[in-house]
């Protein structure tokens, strides 16, 4: 049947005729199609019509004139510029306001940036023996804290001993708050013990980690009798592997007034420089080997002297890093 059609349809369009509704294009309404003024040429054997191939609508293309076609009727013709322009929202975006951002960005509460459990860190910084001038002896220094991330309790301690003789030590109890990253501000107590009097210190200082890595710590000291003291720190590691590490490590000793019973002069008292090779076993266990040279300054090198003491000492040490 649609042969049929095809071929009525093929026949229609050479005589001029209307084409029949089962031809229509696409099931759109074809125009009449104006018949040629000169007749058409009947084919010739040597260039046979096409082949009609009806469409899935039924419309032949390969015998209809596309020129003679009025395809703005058919609806073919696309919309003008103005007409898409008009098909568009108008409606311009809304400018966020102050609520949006308000709403989009919550302001975050101190309280919700930090922890609230409280943790705890112990530190066995230098756990040693030593081989000097005078004898061989025993020394130590650690730290410890325990409380958030911005309030904590520190602890800190060093000191040592010769041929079982305790010669210095100290115990400070510290309050840290944080104010920065990497850095706290400590106020707290320090009491001395050993060869001489003790001594109790108000303490006031600030640590942390300075650019570059070096680890600081400066801390003033207020006692009885208009006494002053300050102490400088600084620690720098030197990562030759992940397991090899040198640590470079000084620290300066300040007194305001002297201290004959402790052999302590004002100004500079005593500077210690060493560096320690420790190969870490596990970040917890490292074991080292080092050199240090200690120096006593005026007064405090004098007082040293008069007492049977060398100003200066070099040291060989060796021992153990902890930390849990």
């Amino acid at each position: 049947m649609n042969a049929r059609l095809a071929t009525a349809a093929a026949l229609a369009a050479c005589l001029g005729i209307v084409a029949p509704a089962s031809a229509q294009h696409a099931g759109h309404a074809m125009p009449a199609v104006p018949a040629s003024p000169a007749p058409t040429p009947a084919p010739s054997q040597e260039s046979p019509p096409a082949s009609p191939q009806a469409t899935p609508a039924g419309t032949d293309h390969a015998v209809m004139d596309h020129d003679a076609m009025d395809h703005a009727a058919m609806g073919h013709t696309p919309a003008p510029a103005d007409a898409v322009d008009l098909a568009l929202p108008r409606t311009p975006i809304p400018v966020p306001t102050d609520a949006d951002r308000a709403a989009a960005f919550p302001e975050v509460h101190a309280h919700h940036m930090h922890g609230t459990r409280p943790h705890a860190y112990w530190l066995l910084d230098r756990l040693e023996v030593d081989d000097g001038d005078h004898g061989r002896g025993t020394a130590w220094e650690g730290s410890a804290w325990i409380g958030g991330d911005v309030q904590r309790l520190w602890l800190r301690s060093e000191g040592h001993a010769r041929d079982g003789k305790l010669e210095r030590s100290d115990l400070e109890a510290l309050y840290g708050r944080g104010v920065r990253a990497w850095w706290d501000v400590l106020a707290g107590v320090r009491h001395e013990d050993g060869e001489g009097p003790s001594r109790t210190w108000a303490a006031f200082g600030v640590q942390g980690m300075a650019p570059y890595k070096f680890e600081v710590s400066a801390t003033a000291y207020l006692g009885q009798g208009g006494r002053s003291a300050a102490r400088l720190e600084a620690e720098y590691d030197t990562l030759f592997t992940d397991r090899w590490i040198l640590q470079w490590r000084a620290e300066a000793s300040l007194h305001g007034q002297a201290d004959p019973a402790l052999r302590r002069g004002a100004g500079l008292s005593t500077l210690e420089a060493g560096l320690r090779l420790r190969y870490e076993v596990t970040r917890r266990f490292a074991p080292y080997v080092g050199i240090e040279h200690e120096r006593a300054f005026g007064e405090t090198a004098t007082l040293r002297r008069a007492d049977g003491e060398v100003a200066r000492e070099t040291r060989v040490v060796a021992g153990l890093r902890l930390w849990f």
